[in-house]
């Protein structure tokens, strides 16, 4: 079974300030040394590199290249892949969106919910209860 990673846990592996850094670092060592594909979406990505460059949000936040080589070391990985919208995404966003009210910091988490939901990829490893809402996803806490 595939699965996708959340942006907040390649975040924790990144603060050293974070009482889930060390658990974020061993599930990330574990999933990036096994054979099991996983996913990240592109807005994952990018939230990781605006997130772990701001220093309103980090104490000591990673500079660009940092942050930067670490999202290198995840895509380098043979079992690693990156998804996108597909065509018809609005579809897809309003699947998934469906008898939700989506605004904030839940527009975010639907995107991401809609592109896994096009992707057909079901867990999603994340400490952001927000993404329950979502009855097509398996959210799982890896900490």
């Amino acid at each position: 079974m595939s699965f996708a990673l959340d942006v907040n846990v390649l975040l924790y592996a990144s603060d050293q300030a974070s009482p889930f850094h060390g658990g974020a670092l061993r599930f990330l060592k574990k999933v990036s040394e096994g054979r099991e594909a996983f996913y990240l979406t592109w807005p994952t990505v990018m939230s990781y590199l605006r997130i772990a460059t701001h220093p309103g949000v980090f104490e000591v936040p990673l500079s660009p290249e940092e942050a930067a080589e670490n999202v290198e070391q995840l895509l380098a990985l043979p079992h690693v892949r990156v998804l996108g919208e597909r065509d018809e995404f609005w579809k897809a966003w309003r699947e998934a969106t469906e008898g939700l009210v989506v605004r904030g910091n839940l527009v975010p988490d639907a995107h991401v919910s809609a592109i896994l939901l096009q992707h057909g990829v079901k867990v999603l490893y994340t400490n952001d209860r927000d993404f329950s809402r979502f009855p097509f996803l398996e959210p799982r806490n890896p900490f």
